[in-house]
């Protein structure tokens, strides 16, 4: 009984206090810390899963943009082809007929479709450099994508990991899910800088 500040314990009240100051430090205690880490995990999983899906989209509209300069620079060419074969065609006429006006106008034609193929090979040249950037560009954003993509995995299976820790009560097992959420936002990192 306790009466102006004295108060007495029996066996069975320190018992419960032990159990109480157990349970804190011990699997309750496990219980809040993989609660805490999970959320966490969870957390920075779903904005490396968005990042990832970003970079993944933008991958997609680059390779789609290669594609459409490869296009143009293949009409390009066709349409060098075509003045080429109209070069050929007025130095042919130049070869056949006799001296005079008309072999004047062929070999204006000539030199009108030498410059014309100058500048159509200048832009299919342009084109097909820009290509080549976009296909660039989609290469490093796939790159990124599959790092995002191994960080969200990694910090997946953190996550299970931590499940199991819970269900065993095993305190190895938590710190496997920290180190493996730690590989997790490493690769993380390697995303972020495009390493």
């Amino acid at each position: 009984m306790s009466g102006h500040g004295f108060h007495v314990h029996g066996p069975h009240d320190h018992e419960v206090e032990h159990a109480v100051h157990a349970k804190a430090h011990g699997a309750e205690g496990l219980k809040g810390q993989l609660a805490v880490i999970t959320a966490v995990l969870a957390t920075i999983g779903a904005l490396f899963s968005y990042q990832g899906g970003a970079t993944q989209a933008n991958a997609g509209l680059y390779k789609n943009d290669a594609a459409i300069k490869k296009t143009e620079a293949s009409n390009q060419w066709a349409y060098y082809q075509s003045k080429s074969s109209k070069q050929n065609l007025a130095e042919l006429a130049v070869a056949l007929l006799p001296e005079g006006e008309r072999r004047a106008t062929y070999q204006a034609e000539i030199q009108r479709y030498k410059t014309e193929k100058d500048e159509i090979k200048a832009k299919a040249e342009g084109l097909e450099r820009e290509s080549a950037a976009f296909e660039k560009k989609s290469d490093a954003q796939m790159h990124e994508h599959h790092r995002w993509a191994q960080a969200t995995t990694a910090l997946q299976v953190a996550i299970a990991l931590a499940a199991i820790a819970l269900l065993t009560e095993r305190r190895w097992l938590e710190w496997g899910t920290v180190a493996l959420g730690g590989v997790g936002v490493v690769l993380g990192g390697l995303a972020w800088f495009h390493i």
